[in-house]
């Protein structure tokens, strides 16, 4: 039965056998490099937890100039890649940015330049 499937041609259903010519520009025959970068990346100095390593400061709503820190240009509010804080300490931030923002003590999004 494999046979007759390979003798029948690509009209039945059997998958067809696919050149490297046909495949693509390159044909295949070069080797690929591999993925990812290579090399050594940027390797910054470890962030920390302002809220962790400084045990009295708690994140409130009304501390503008605290939370202004954690919000950039245009309003948002910074992710923790960026601003080293732990997830704890930064769902309370994102908390408090939004009970701030609410009050308008902080503004929703920044004005454009013009």
């Amino acid at each position: 039965m494999v046979e007759e499937l390979r003798s029948a041609g690509p009209g039945n259903g059997a998958p067809e056998e696919r050149s490297g010519a046909a495949h693509g520009a390159r044909g295949g025959s070069a080797p690929r490099r591999p993925r990812g970068g290579g090399g050594k990346r940027f390797q910054g100095k470890p962030k920390v937890c302002l809220f962790c390593v400084e045990k009295g400061q708690r994140i409130d709503y009304k501390q503008t100039d605290v939370l202004r820190r954690f919000v950039n240009e245009t309003g948002k509010i910074r992710p923790r890649r960026q601003t080293g804080t732990c997830a704890r300490h930064q769902r309370l931030l994102a908390v408090a940015l939004k009970r701030a923002r609410h009050l308008a003590l902080i503004p929703f999004t920044s004005r454009p330049a013009r």
